[in-house]
């Protein structure tokens, strides 16, 4: 469907044509008389015929994604949308879209801002890095109006990004037409793991008055979540160990895991967006908004963990009894043993945590632009903030003796327990309980102005030049709490004190013949009623300053940016000089035995950041493209803190390096495409990026705190990487049909360079191949989609003495669409309709962890007035 000059007498028959699929555009009154006026097809062919438009008029390498075909997807936040746009996939660890990955750069190299500006965001689970990457469980789709993915910079757009720039863009008032516009959605969502329907509901109403100088928008969504993930996992550990069989034969040197088990994480999410924004024009050729998000989620859970132990069962000397071990060979020259019998004593453990988690986020952006005969005057600050963590995780640790039997392989999780039943509560009693508190914060205040003039000139077309200046603050901290028998008010507790039956069936598509899919495990209100009670009387708090940082970054920057024109020719080119100023700020163990004191490291650099983009235009539907540019991205802030966090698992701890080097890379592509016929598209780009460095891991074993552990720690490479592929494209809507199709592809060959001693690991973050297609049918007021998107394996960091290696993972999702009357709809969505698994194994075999999220249904009504 494309958009037409109509005769509004004409109108109620195209309604009744096409069955309520025609609204005006954003609400334009109708007048009286017979003067023709515009209507806008809304809807699946319109919106990609939208985002050609947009694609083709850039000068940089961008894909759009507008708000109609956002709505379009069956996608609560962004991420899961950005999962359409070719050479983007995304992170599914806990079901949801969470982090991005751009063209086979890891998820950290990759910004995404707002209206243009960063979003502080944080995570809420202890093990989660505070990265740089955008959080975007905060960000609802529906309170979105486009973004665009830059994947070749201008020197107007802010540095920090290695494979591309996300701008996600809000809606402003005066972009509506009628003096009052409202939209609003409700629908039930049930997840099949845990069996439960939540409400999900989003509204959004603009007022503008009469002179169209000024309006109001204020937008809300609420969406409530029950999570359930089953899992089976290994707690791999870079401890080395000696290995004792039963006729006193000693392999020393051993990677062994602490452990592993099977989790039942249980979530409750919900999550209250709310957007206002307010815009004035005084006049003609000005304009003034100011914007306000405030995210406000909380992701209360539960995960309760049976537990088998390998290193955790470790005497004073680092010797484990294991009768018949078996071993591996890993790619470092070591061992890990991977099977035998372990115990009588504390051969299982079992461990339920309960957390009170959350995460914030807050924008307050003031824009404005004035608009002289030939110049331009643009300024933008604001402030953000963010939060996330836990009030409280909870934790109590039971034990039971008993001779285990294991078996780890790839993705094989098998235990038997030789002498009790893991359904028997009564053979595992209570031994302590902890707490940890931990608040991460994000802080960011910006400025920004500049100022483009228009040339009389034959090739240069413009000139922009500007100045941006950031002040950035990050902090962790943790607090633990610990009560143990002898504390006040403590008592000795069995599993069936707290128990009263046997869990749920888990994790029958990941789990093997030997694994344990079912166990005696804590009943939330006893949890609640007993052992909390622990909490109030007995439990002594102590700051964990080990694991305190503070990252203050000031950033400066000056640009200037000319865009030229000549005959089939056009283009820009420019460059960003950018000044850094970082001081990590922590507490230090100096003498190894827990007396801290505060220090900082103080550094900074200037980086010079070229590019040029150039677009020749053979037809109107024909065109070359070619880019060029030097990028840079920074480290995240656990890396760059000077801080040790002792590990609440294993012996094992994980430290940061403040004088990291930032991420430098030179990338060139040059690409074609062909808009061969409406809402339709062929397109081919190769690229090419090269790395300066990377970032590998090293362990050394290290006196902390008065214990020896082995302390994790990052380093830069002294060769860098190279990431070279091809994204392909094809668009197209077959004719009046109705149906059409989006399909994309990426291929991209990453090499990194060797370490110290030969090795060489492969590329953080990179999948080979991503293909994301969909095929859609729209007519008579009838819509749906059918979407699959898949990644070929990807790599993590080192693990004991390999590399993680993500498997595969192919996702079918679909939705679909009824228009009703041209102000109602009713949809439905469906999402991992196959109940695809997230596995996780090492380079040399040994499992990680392997998790089952479910599917998930909605259906909901919307209305449009």
């Amino acid at each position: 469907m494309s958009g037409a000059r109509l005769g509004m007498k004409r109108l109620p028959q195209l309604i009744a044509l096409m069955f309520g699929t025609l609204v005006l555009p954003h609400g334009q009154a109708a007048d009286d008389n017979d003067a023709l006026q515009t209507v806008e097809v809304r809807g699946i062919r319109e919106t990609l015929k939208r985002n050609l438009a947009e694609k083709r008029d850039s000068l940089n390498v961008v894909d759009s994604v507008s708000a109609e075909d956002l709505g379009k997807f069956p996608d609560k936040n962004v991420a899961d949308s950005l999962q359409r746009v070719p050479g983007i996939s995304v992170d599914r660890t806990w079901g949801e879209g969470r982090d991005i990955f751009v063209r086979g750069t890891d998820k950290n190299l990759n910004m995404t801002q707002l209206n243009g500006q960063s979003v502080a965001s944080a995570y809420w689970w202890k093990n989660d890095a505070q990265s740089r990457g955008f959080n975007y469980d905060i960000l609802p789709s529906e309170l979105v109006g486009s973004l665009d993915v830059f994947k070749s910079p201008s020197a107007d757009l802010d540095e920090g990004s290695i494979g591309g720039l996300v701008i996600v863009r809000t809606r402003k008032p005066l972009q509506f037409k009628k003096p009052f516009t409202a939209q609003v959605s409700a629908e039930a969502t049930y997840s099949d793991l845990p069996k439960k329907t939540d409400p999900q509901f989003s509204g959004l109403a603009n007022w503008i008055n009469e002179a169209k100088t000024f309006g109001v928008l204020v937008a809300l969504s609420r969406q409530e979540r029950t999570m359930r993930r089953d899992g089976l996992e290994n707690f791999t550990d870079a401890t080395k160990y000696n290995i004792v069989d039963q006729n006193g034969v000693v392999t020393p040197n051993v990677y062994a895991s602490w452990g592993g088990g099977t989790p039942i994480f249980r979530q409750d999410r919900e999550r209250t967006t709310g957007n206002v924004t307010l815009q004035l024009r005084p006049t003609p050729q000005s304009d003034i908004s100011l914007n306000y998000m405030n995210s406000d989620m909380s992701m209360d859970n539960s995960n309760q963990n049976y537990l088998w132990q390998i290193g955790g069962l470790a005497d004073a000397k680092n010797n484990i009894r294991i009768d018949n071990p078996r071993f591996i060979s890993n790619s470092d020259g070591g061992k890990s043993v991977v099977g035998g019998t372990v115990g009588p004593v504390t051969g299982v453990s079992f461990e339920p945590i309960y957390r009170e988690a959350y995460v914030k986020s807050k924008v307050l952006d003031l824009e404005g632009s004035y608009d002289g005969d030939n110049w331009r005057l643009h300024a933008q600050a604001g402030t953000t903030s963010g939060a996330g963590g836990s009030e409280h995780d909870r934790n109590f640790w039971f034990t039971g003796d008993t001779r285990a039997t294991i078996n780890i392989a790839p993705d094989t999780y098998e235990v038997k327990y030789l002498d009790m039943s893991p359904l028997d509560a009564s053979k595992l009693t209570l031994q302590g309980a902890r707490d940890w508190i931990r608040r991460m914060e994000s802080k960011e205040k910006y400025a920004q102005a500049d100022l483009t003039l228009d040339l009389d000139n034959s090739f240069i077309k413009s000139v922009k030049t500007g100045l941006k200046f950031r002040d950035n603050k990050v902090q962790n901290r943790r607090t633990i709490g610990t009560v143990g028998p002898g504390s006040p008010g403590w008592i000795s507790y069995t599993l069936a004190d707290l128990s009263t039956g046997p869990s749920p069936h888990i994790s029958q598509e990941a789990a093997t013949a030997g694994s344990l899919t079912q166990f005696a495990w804590v009943n939330d209100a006893l949890a609640s009623s007993k052992g909390f009670a622990m909490y109030d009387k007995g439990m002594v708090y102590k700051e964990a300053k080990g694991e305190y940082y503070r990252i203050k970054e000031k950033i400066s920057a000056a640009y200037v940016r000319a865009d030229f024109a000549s005959g089939q020719w056009r283009g820009d080119f420019g460059a960003r000089l950018v000044r850094t100023q970082q001081t990590s700020e922590a507490y230090q163990d100096l003498d190894g035995k827990g007396n801290y004191v505060l220090g900082s490291v103080k550094r900074s650099y200037s980086d010079v950041l070229p590019n040029v983009n150039v677009v020749y235009d053979f037809r109107k539907d024909l065109l070359l493209r070619a880019a060029a540019a030097r990028v840079m991205a920074r480290n995240t802030f656990s890396d760059l803190s000077a801080s040790t966090e002792v590990s609440g698992t294993t012996n094992a701890a994980s430290a940061g390096n403040p004088l990291l080097n930032p991420y430098h890379a030179n990338q060139v592509e040059i690409g074609a495409e062909w808009y061969f016929a409406d809402a339709s598209l062929l397109s081919a780009t190769a690229f090419a990026k090269k790395l300066d460095t990377f970032i590998y891991t090293s362990t050394a074993m290290e006196n902390v705190a008065g214990v020896q552990r082995p302390v994790t720690r990052p380093h830069n490479a002294d060769n860098g990487a190279k990431v070279n592929g091809i994204e392909l494209q094809w668009q197209q809507a077959f004719g009046s049909s109705g149906f059409g199709t989006v399909v994309n592809f990426t291929y991209t060959d990453a090499k990194a360079g060797t370490l110290a001693g030969g090795r060489r690991l492969n590329v953080v973050g990179n999948s080979k191949n991503q293909l994301n297609a969909s095929v859609f049918y729209e007519k008579g007021g009838y819509s749906a989609r059918l979407s699959y998107n898949y990644r070929s394996k990807s790599y993590g960091g080192l693990n004991q003495g390999g590399q993680d290696v993500n498997s595969a993972y192919g996702q079918w999702d679909a939705t679909a669409n009824w228009d009703i009357t041209p102000q109602y709809s009713i949809y439905a969505s469906a999402v991992n309709l196959n109940n695809e698994l997230i596995r996780t194994n090492t380079t040399d075999g040994l499992p990680v962890g392997v998790y089952e999220n479910g599917a998930r249904y909605s259906v909901g009504l919307r209305g449009k007035f």
